[in-house]
């Protein structure tokens, strides 16, 4: 395809010609990061020996090339199946270690998929999981963040696709998240009228189970917000040998016992929203929730942040002081202030979603339930891949944005070329990041190939 610019007096851009004709070029050269990481991993390996499903030839061929085809063009900024494309352009292929598959088969290929193709997929990305771990993923203390979210989608075609508590047409997934690395533990698509705690328990089971099997040993915390608060849950929180640190409504018993809370009773703490301060007491817990199996104490711990309501500094004040309370619900026995701060970074669940909102759940392409379950799975592994590259390539501390990692190191533009029988990938002169993204591919060709 050519365009020709004017041959007039017009100058500059005007009179560029725009030709599509280079077959090195490679748009998201990139990519070569995560590819070298899922070389070490075994990814494509381990995706081809996990998916299958009897008289079914287009599920079971090339499941590893295929799921690896949208999990890179996710990586790239796709968030739709026709977007898959983009990685057959030029010599993208080269620098992917796969061959690309074709949109229309990633399509059919989803579309295939039944319940037991999904959880053989997402068992497949929990080992892909304990397999970065063991290569120094792993964090140094187990926080999940648990929570849930709304993936609008427009039509009726959708299946699952319901009017939920926020009035909107979509799905509502489920979410556990490890705090310290930014990972994607594990994650559930549920219909849209889905109850917030629906399968949560069950849930948080699968999350802590596939922790173990990926290395974690010891004490861990899980963190929710109200939407989580269920007796059951926190039984089996404390059955597998951790602590919650659960919000929880101010419900007609919290309120009573927050109400008995003394006066010099509040630790002023800094606030960034406003004058706040903490307290603590305990919630009784009523018979019938403390019957079965891992009974609970006849009392729970409750610590509460009371935010005052207005500015103190206004010169036209409330004829009432008033407040706002967030109490939370806890097994732990650390000090107060360490308890209510450490809960309130539970809200960086909130940037992971974000993210994956930004690239491949900006919307659930698929009118078909089990292909979207899918296409959640694919997209949690596309995340969790640039959380490793930035953690065993780049040595990150903090976690960045997606879209940081894609504009700075994945979506790098590059040409294919050969020099002594080797090839080569060269990508601009002057990049900014040049120097991290080359230390980046040295630390990955250095990880030990998975066995």
């Amino acid at each position: 395809m050519m365009v020709t610019g004017s041959t007039g007096d017009r100058g500059g851009v005007d009179r560029l010609e725009i030709v599509f004709d280079d077959e090195r070029l490679v748009a998201d050269a990139g990519l070569v990061l995560p590819a070298l990481l899922c070389e070490r991993l075994g990814a494509q390996s381990t995706l081809d020996g996990a998916i299958r499903r009897d008289g079914a030839p287009q599920i079971n061929a090339g499941a590893g090339a295929k799921a690896l085809t949208v999990a890179f063009s996710m990586l790239a900024g796709a968030d739709a199946i026709d977007d898959c494309e983009r990685l057959r352009a030029g010599a993208s292929a080269a620098v992917l270690g796969i061959a690309p598959r074709a949109a229309s088969t990633l399509g059919n290929w989803l579309r295939s998929f039944g319940f037991g193709q999904v959880r053989q997929l997402d068992a497949a990305c929990g080992i892909l999981l304990g397999r970065a771990w063991r290569a120094g993923a792993q964090p140094a203390r187990l926080i999940i963040d648990l929570d849930s979210s709304i993936s609008e989608v427009h039509g009726s075609a959708k299946r699952g696709a319901e009017y939920g508590h926020t009035r909107q047409l979509g799905y509502h997934p489920l979410f556990s998240t490890c705090a310290e690395t930014g990972e994607v533990l594990h994650a559930r698509l549920r219909k849209g009228s889905a109850n917030t705690q629906y399968g949560a328990t069950r849930f948080f089971e699968e999350t802590i189970a596939r922790c173990v099997r990926a290395g974690h040993t010891g004490s861990f915390l899980v963190r929710a917000d109200s939407g989580f608060v269920n007796y059951g849950l926190f039984r089996a929180i404390r059955r597998h040998g951790g602590d919650y640190s659960i919000a929880t409504p101010m419900r007609a018993d919290v309120r009573a016992a927050v109400e008995q809370i003394p006066a010099d009773a509040w630790q002023t703490i800094h606030y960034p929203a406003g004058e706040a301060a903490v307290a603590e007491c305990t919630l009784p817990v009523a018979a019938k929730h403390r019957r079965g199996r891992d009974p609970l104490p006849a009392k729970l711990r409750l610590v509460v942040r009371r935010v005052l309501n207005h500015d103190p500094k206004d010169a036209q004040q409330p004829l009432f002081t008033e407040y706002r309370y967030f109490p939370i619900l806890t097994s732990r026995s650390d000090d107060l202030l360490v308890v209510e701060a450490e809960h309130r970074e539970h809200a960086k669940i909130e940037l992971v979603i974000r993210d994956l909102k930004d690239a491949g759940l900006a919307h659930l392409p698929s009118g078909k339930m089990y292909a979207n379950m899918a296409w959640l799975v694919l997209a949690c592994l596309a995340h969790n891949l640039q959380r490793w590259v930035a953690i065993l390539g780049l040595h990150e501390t903090r976690i960045r944005q997606h879209r940081t990692i894609r504009n700075r190191y994945l979506s790098v533009p590059g040409r294919l070329a050969t020099h002594a029988r080797t090839l080569r990938l060269r990508l601009p002169a002057g990049w900014p990041w040049r120097t991290q993204f080359l230390t980046a591919a040295n630390r990955l060709r250095a990880l030990p190939l998975a066995a």
